[in-house]
């Protein structure tokens, strides 16, 4: 829900490393770093939204940068319930989302490390619900695309 800012400015002048941030346009922090690329959302994007925007994009960057390995940070903070975040979707969008990046990298025959995150919701344990199917979803996702043997 909010910018990679870490990642981009930590990263930041490395042809060797691509960073993609999809974030809410008006949340933390106020005054960006500078991604690779950036993908900002007007608050509200729901799964649909978020989708298009992640369906646009992430396809081409695997196959115009070919990364050697990609780095997912799997955030539930852009769920609809969430305190903090100015994005809107549901537990069935964050898997989709889930699903949709683990399979595009290993369609692309690419290995992929995430990390969860976010997550600032008022009730605990739906928060590590949103965590554990994410969890899920990937390794499920994961299970349906195996890399070849090396």
């Amino acid at each position: 829900m909010h910018q990679g800012d870490g990642t981009a400015s930590l990263t930041a002048g490395r042809g060797d490393i691509f960073t993609l941030s999809l974030h809410a346009e008006r949340n933390f922090p106020e005054r960006k770093a500078r991604s690779s690329l950036d993908v900002p959302l007007a608050d509200g994007t729901d799964d649909a939204g978020y989708m298009a925007a992640l369906e646009n994009v992430l396809p081409r960057i695997l196959a115009e940068f070919a990364p050697h390995i990609v780095l997912y940070q799997a955030g539930v903070d852009p769920h609809r319930d969430d305190r903090l975040g100015r994005l809107a979707l549901s537990d069935a969008g964050l898997q989709l989302r889930d699903r949709f990046v683990i399979g595009s990298a290993r369609r692309s025959g690419i290995p992929i490390a995430s990390a969860l995150g976010g997550g600032y919701g008022a009730n605990p344990s739906e928060v590590a619900g949103r965590h554990a199917r994410s969890m899920l979803a990937m390794a499920q996702e994961n299970s349906l695309h195996p890399l070849p043997a090396a």
